[in-house]
């Protein structure tokens, strides 16, 4: 049987996301292994984890390789860099399920975007209704929100809110990259023939 070759819903806008300016980067982050946890005991299953899960609402923290997203009371997306989806679901499955909780594999679901530069908050805010100044919305903070009609999960990497990461879903994933280059071309230069 033939393995089936990984593909990214964005190759066709690799291009085009490449010639945009430092002011305005996009760039799409290469895949990871992404689970969602439910559980309600949360200072044992961080323990468990090896990893604190975040309580405080739209927060996101560092998480072994990869990052760990506040969702909801009792839920938050758990990604990895270096395990497959496979065995992020069942390192996490071996920490949880003995206290009540469940692990879901979603890492088909989203993909990621990586948005840097001085006028990148512009960008966002083109299409975000969420206050993204520094101040409010710093590293650490993320949201589950629209941005130009499609829904996001949305995380600050930097207090000086200049570095993004956009987790959308995968068949989304188009339409976002059409909608963020209409609106980074008001910040890329005009070249005359």
């Amino acid at each position: 049987m033939a393995e089936l070759l990984r593909t990214h819903p964005l190759e066709a806008w690799s291009t085009a996301l490449e010639r945009l300016p430092d002011t305005v980067g996009i760039t799409v982050e290469p895949f990871v292994a992404m689970a969602v946890v439910r559980l309600g005991a949360v200072g044992a299953a961080s323990e468990a984890l090896g990893a604190g899960l975040p309580t405080t609402p739209n927060t996101w923290v560092p998480a072994g390789s990869g990052r760990a997203v506040w969702l909801g009371p009792d839920e938050w997306l758990l990604s990895s860099t270096t395990d497959t989806p496979e065995e992020l679901e069942a390192r996490i499955r071996a920490a949880v399920v003995p206290l009540g909780g469940s692990v879901t594999d979603v890492s088909a679901q989203r993909i990621g975007l990586r948005l840097t530069g001085e006028r990148v908050r512009d960008v966002l805010a083109k299409g975000c209704s969420i206050d993204l100044h520094p101040r409010v919305f710093g590293r650490g903070s993320s949201a589950q929100t629209l941005l130009g009609q499609a829904g996001v999960v949305l995380m600050a990497l930097s207090d000086a809110g200049d570095d993004f990461v956009v987790l959308v879903r995968s068949s989304f994933a188009g339409y976002l990259a059409d909608w963020l280059l209409d609106a980074a071309l008001e910040f890329t230069p005009t070249h005359d023939s």
